[in-house]
């Protein structure tokens, strides 16, 4: 007989999920990790396709990915030869989405006491997503080219089921669109094949507590901004 886990579990685990930006060096286990991969894979999936491609970097590979980056992150004169494969975000802001955005942006500044006017710390923070935030262990997520929208659904599903299990045994994650822009870079590095697609890469860790900006809470509209009843 299969046990069910009690409501309250589940909802502290899902709503305990958070981005943070600052990890410990503390090591996570290959039998940790495993588990998380292999649990995450129960994710739904159209027709059973299992669209998910997942390299673990620790280590040297992990430096030497973080190295690559960014070099090219904190060179000028490559800016426009880094450009994201795919669009993530809309090429036309409107709100709510284009408010939400910039206050978790100037919120995570204002911890971090980084004004408008300091562009050389802001882009040394964004070079932190290339650094894994020091987490020891940082995940590149692939997709085939030939999977279509329907499967990038369920690729968020998987990415969801990881973080939650992560969750689970005390562990920390942030998932990070901010790789996409240097996808050659990850493809040459880690030597991936032409029909492999970079989704995401994601910090897998134990959070550093002692770091402010681990203190950055988000909100979330209450439901009567996104949900209908109807009877």
């Amino acid at each position: 007989m299969i046990s069910t886990p009690s409501q309250e579990a589940i909802d502290q685990v899902i709503r305990s999920r958070r981005s943070l930006r600052a990890f410990l060096p503390t090591p996570v286990s290959t039998e940790d990790i495993t588990a998380i991969l292999e649990v995450a894979a129960r994710a739904p999936s159209g027709t059973n396709t299992q669209p998910w491609k997942v390299v673990v970097l620790r280590g040297a590979s992990l430096q030497r990915l973080t190295q690559a980056i960014l070099a090219a992150h904190n060179d000028p004169s490559t800016a426009n030869d880094h450009v994201e494969e795919y669009q993530y975000y809309p090429v036309e802001w409107r709100s709510p989405y284009i408010d939400r955005r910039r206050k978790v942006g100037w919120d995570l500044y204002a911890l971090l006491n980084l004004t408008r006017e300091n562009k050389a710390g802001m882009h040394a923070q964004h070079g932190r997503n290339y650094q894994f935030f020091d987490a020891p262990v940082g995940l590149i997520f692939t997709i085939d080219r030939v999977m279509e929208q329907g499967s990038w659904l369920d690729y968020g599903m998987f990415l969801q089921n990881i973080m939650l299990a992560a969750r689970a045994r005390g562990l920390d994650t942030c998932p990070q669109a901010a790789f996409t822009q240097y996808h050659r870079i990850i493809q040459d590095q880690l030597q991936l094949p032409s029909e492999q697609m970079v989704v995401c890469g994601m910090s897998l860790g134990y959070a550093d507590l002692t770091k402010i900006e681990n203190t950055l809470m988000t909100e979330r509209a209450p439901i009567a901004e996104f949900v209908r009843f109807l009877d």
